[in-house]
């Protein structure tokens, strides 16, 4: 074997194992949501997993995490081919083990307060599902049937799909539990889960992208390479006024280095426009690894 070829199995090998550990723990975590804050709070968060808490409240004998597995595989099954064999392992290994977690983890009820419950079990749940996520895998077969769906209704989007299976699932528990506020509580929680898998995902800390258009260019570009170490990169523009050709730089930064760029700017020409906008994910040299990115 090459030296070459001899990394890539390391790195290969090293990213799919930290791959399973995100799913193993992301699974437990997430899991754990449902004993401690979901289940004796009646809090249906949308999917599969919602029908089966739906489903459980009628039939007692029916376990939430093992009907949502039995709901999943043959979603699963169906979208074989469309997700591909690496993806649909990796999710069915997660819905088992958060199915199991759900089931099996021997956690009470931390409080009977459904905004606690709401809130906490959303931060959980979200904690859980980004690192699902980040691991390459998904719990929810709903995500491959909208897949589906969209492939054969292209007017129908994925996300539009979820949507209005989520929707369908909370004004179903709110019927069932016999009560409006049950829907209401799930609403907030699933928010609170969709803001804290984007946290998870991208990150808690956004990076920085700095726009600067100028006539000192290039003592900008200077500054910025050598006294903060950052690269930079020069795109090239033409005003629509003046019509005249000038590089606009670039710089991605830290949170923290925005009022240094912001000097030197001003210093080096105070008419100068910038413009700065979030760059919530940065990889590459001077940022996280590339390589090891899930």
């Amino acid at each position: 074997m090459k030296f070459t070829e001899y990394l890539r199995s390391r790195v290969w090998r090293r990213e799919t194992l930290l791959a399973y550990v995100q799913i193993l723990l992301g699974s437990l975590i997430g899991g754990a949501a449902y004993p401690l804050f979901l289940n004796a709070n009646n809090i249906a968060p949308g999917g599969l997993t919602g029908v089966s808490m739906i489903l459980h409240h009628f039939f007692d004998f029916l376990p939430i995490g093992t009907t949502s597995l039995v709901l999943n595989v043959p979603l699963f099954l169906l979208g074989y081919r469309s997700s591909g064999p690496i993806f649909v392992l990796r999710s069915l290994i997660a819905t088992v083990l958060f199915s199991l977690a759900i089931d099996l983890m021997p956690l009470q009820p931390m409080t009977e307060n459904p905004l606690l419950a709401s809130l906490f079990g959303g931060v959980l749940l979200g904690i859980g599902l980004g690192m699902i996520l980040r691991g390459g895998a998904t719990t929810g077969g709903t995500d491959m049937a909208a897949r589906m769906v969209h492939k054969r209704l292209s007017f129908i989007s994925v996300g539009m799909f979820l949507f209005a299976f989520d929707f369908m699932v909370v004004v179903a528990a709110g019927i069932a539990f016999r009560t409006p506020e049950a829907a209401l509580w799930a609403m907030i929680n699933i928010y609170v889960c969709s803001k804290v898998i984007d946290a998870v995902m991208i990150g808690l800390t956004a990076n920085k992208a700095c726009f600067i258009i100028s006539d000192r260019w290039e003592s900008i570009t200077d500054r910025i390479l050598k006294e903060m170490d950052r690269g930079v990169t020069q795109l090239k523009a033409r005003g629509g006024y003046s019509m005249k050709e000038r590089p606009l730089v670039l710089a991605v930064i830290s949170r923290s280095e925005l009022p240094r760029v912001k000097e030197i700017v001003r210093q080096e020409d105070d008419k100068a426009f910038v413009f700065v906008t979030e760059a919530f994910e940065a990889l590459g040299e001077g940022f996280s690894s590339l390589s090891h990115d899930q």
